[in-house]
Formats: structure tokens, sequence, C-alpha cells
């Protein structure tokens, strides 16, 4: 099934800001610029207001930014590792080439997201929200998924190796393009999971069953 995600809507021409701007604001809220060459380590924000907006080579590790809403943002290049976005709000929103090592989405709702040519290792969407979400040639080792709500979600060419899945419904979803040698899901979660013949092998041995070549 082929998954249309809507892009971030953002001007062609943005004039450069300075994230300490949205200190100066009654709340904080950034607007129709771009932000290059920053580093915003460890920065805490909360209700963040983002709208067409893109950061490119921009360091937000350990950044605490709980309850944002994104809508039309475009991360570059960005450094994302251990940043905190818990109950968040974020739509027609791209992640390209950036590092999520560890990054929190739990309890938010994701919609027109696009992870593309990242590395998210051991990121927390538990208990989270995803309707129209693409995944493309992305590293989710150890990712938690459990007790997501996945709707027109894909996952092309992503290495799922140990992602757990506990408690989310896979079905409808496609990982056939994906390797791992191991994710954690229950068997009545796999119901309409679409997979490859290779990994159809592999869950059979979840079932007891044993493949004779």
């Amino acid at each position: 099934m082929k998954i249309k995600i809507e892009a971030p809507k953002i001007p062609a021409r943005l004039a450069s800001a300075n994230f300490q701007d949205v200190y100066y604001e009654e709340d904080p809220y950034l607007s129709n610029c771009m932000v290059e060459n920053a580093r915003l380590d460890n920065e805490a924000l909360d209700q963040l207001v983002l709208s067409k907006v893109a950061f490119k080579n921009v360091s937000f590790i350990g950044a605490s930014f709980p309850r944002i809403d994104m809508t039309d943002v475009v991360f570059e290049n960005c450094d994302l590792s251990n940043a905190i976005f818990t109950e968040g709000i974020i739509h027609r929103v791209l992640f390209k080439e950036c590092k999520l090592l560890g990054v929190d989405f739990s309890e938010t709702n994701l919609g027109n997201v696009s992870f593309v040519e990242s590395m998210a290792n051991m990121s927390d969407f538990v208990d989270a929200r995803l309707k129209q979400v693409k995944f493309d040639q992305t590293s989710l080792q150890n990712a938690n998924y459990s007790d997501c709500k996945l709707v027109k979600v894909s996952f092309d060419k992503c290495d799922l190796h140990e992602i757990d899945f506990t408690q989310t419904n896979l079905n409808g979803i496609d990982i056939s393009t994906c390797t791992f040698t191991r994710i954690n899901v229950a068997l009545e979660n796999l119901s309409g999971c679409v997979v490859s013949p290779e990994q159809a092998i592999g869950f059979a041995s979840l079932l007891g069953l044993k493949v004779k070549e």
C-alpha cells in the first residue's frame, strides 16, 4: 500500500533567525524562518509552537520541549539525540538525515511526518498515535513502539532489529523490505502484517513451527 504523505508547506525564502528569540515572546513561538548551524543543546521550553520553520545543521541534544506544537517544519542534518517531545502535536514535518538516538515522542500525535535516512535507535514512541507517517531507510534498532496506534504507517528499508511492538496492532503495516533478526511482538498483533517470505519463516518459529526446506 502506497501511503501519501503531505510535505511541509514552507515558503521558498525564509529569513534567518536566532532560536533564542522565542524567549522574548509572551508565548514561545517561532515562525516563517530558518535556523542554521546552531547549538541548542539542553534547551527547555514547555508548549513551544513552531510553524513554517527550517532547521539545518542544528544540535538539539538533550533538549526538552514537552507539549510542542509543530506544523510545516523541516529538520535537515540535525542532532536530536535524547530530545523530549512528549505529548506533542507534530504535523507535516520532515526529519531528513537526522540523528534521533533516544528521542522521546511518547504520547505524541504525529500526522504526515517523514523520517528519511535517519538514525532513530532507542527512540521512544510509547502510547503515541501515528497517522500517515513514513520511515524511509531509517534505523530503528531497539526503538519502543509499545501501545501505539498506527494508521497508514510505512516502514521502507528500515532496520527494525529488537524493535518493541508490544500491544501494538500491525494489521496493514508492511515491513517486508525491512531487516531485523528479532522483533518483540505478540502473535495476535501480527495478523494482517505484510512480511517477506524470509520473514514469514522467522515468524513461524514463534508458533513453534519447524519449516522444512
